[in-house]
């Protein structure tokens, strides 16, 4: 066995101040099941696991895990034996957490795609871990994320056990649409309401994790940190995914091209998109063309770099049938049978809707 003693791990990797505040507030309180639930890219599944790592360590401090124990060391190499990630399967390759040995050889050998949900089977392996002996410590901890990625059936084999779980054991529930989970899932856990940064603070924290880029070594400029988190709508989260996507500068040049370019019906403007990705922007493009037309502020976008809301441009009647129509889109976008024709349909419409009189 190495010798982790002479390893300090961070007690909380990349937490965020905010999030930091709320894990502090969550210790301080009691309970064995946690709802966070906010609108995505708040941090939810950063401060589950802080909290998990929290309540597993060995010499926890009012702050969160202390970082250099063997819990800590154990979870931070994603081996730690309590700890029970309940997650769609997609997620779980993604995040680097390890599947059971019966999933892993089903995907390896290919005789299926790894699941985008939450599986009932997984939820059933979750039940039968809270009933094994502990490990090391005097804690479990099973954390799901997204929790609404469950279907009814996952939910209701997880409810008894939420509700009366054996011994110690500690549930997270991480959620970015609570409202999607069932009104009995949501009624045994206590919530936690994920909180919303300032702008210039959430700023401050995504500058803080710009990593240098190109040959020069040089971070990336405030005003394309500044378009990415708007693009991202203030979410902090969302925005250091698009940071880590790819170069800054390109990504905010294309997010500042996008509304004018897909106004002339350039639809390459969305070919380096997933069909997901796409409606989500369309979604906010329509949405700021309809507040900068009713003489509010745009949200995503800056108003220099949306098509005219004068007369002549789009009216509300067109702008609200294609907010409709990219609501609908976004339930099935997922599982599209083109996606290269998605992609070009979804196009064509925003410049239709973009250009109607």
């Amino acid at each position: 066995m190495s010798d982790i003693n002479n390893e300090t791990l961070s007690p909380n990797p990349l937490l965020a101040p905010w999030l930091q505040t709320q894990l502090r507030a969550l210790l301080a309180q009691r309970g064995h099941a946690w709802l966070l639930s906010g609108p995505s890219g708040l941090g939810q599944f950063d401060l589950s696991l802080a909290l998990a790592r929290a309540w597993l360590c060995e010499q926890p401090t009012p702050d969160g895990a202390c970082g250099h124990c063997g819990s800590c060391h154990a979870v931070a190499v994603h081996t730690h034996a309590d700890l029970c990630m309940l997650m769609p399967e997609t997620l779980s390759l993604a995040l680097g957490w390890p599947l059971d040995e019966k999933t892993q050889d089903d995907l390896d050998s290919k005789k299926r795609k790894p699941s985008k949900e939450i599986k009932v089977d997984a939820a059933r392996e979750a039940v039968s871990f809270t009933q094994f002996t502990r490990s090391r410590g005097t804690t479990k901890v099973v954390l799901v994320y997204p929790a609404e990625r469950m279907n009814a059936i996952t939910a209701n084999t997880l409810l008894k056990t939420l509700e009366e779980p054996p011994g110690a054991v500690k549930f997270i529930l991480a959620t970015g649409a609570a409202h999607q989970l069932l009104p009995t899932i949501r009624s045994r856990c206590q919530g936690h309401t994920m909180h919303w940064p300032a702008f210039d603070e959430a700023l401050a924290w995504l500058t803080s994790q710009a990593a240098p880029e190109g040959k020069a070594g040089t971070r990336p400029s405030t005003p394309d940190l500044q378009t990415l988190l708007a693009a991202a709508g203030g979410r902090p989260a969302d925005a250091l995914d698009r940071l880590q996507a790819g170069p800054s500068s390109a990504s905010a040049q294309n997010w500042q091209a996008l509304p004018k370019a897909l106004a002339r019906g350039d639809g390459s403007a969305l070919a380096d998109m997933a069909p997901a990705q796409a409606v989500d922007a369309l979604q906010k493009l329509c949405h700021d063309v309809m507040a900068v037309k009713a003489g509010a502020q745009p949200r995503f976008f800056n108003a220099a770099d949306l098509p005219s809301s004068k007369a002549g441009g789009p009216g509300f009647m067109a702008l609200g049938a294609w907010s409709k129509e990219l609501a609908a889109t976004a339930r099935t976008v997922e599982h599209p049978y083109n996606p290269g024709l998605m992609l070009e349909t979804l196009a064509s419409r925003a410049r239709q809707a973009l250009t109607a009189k």
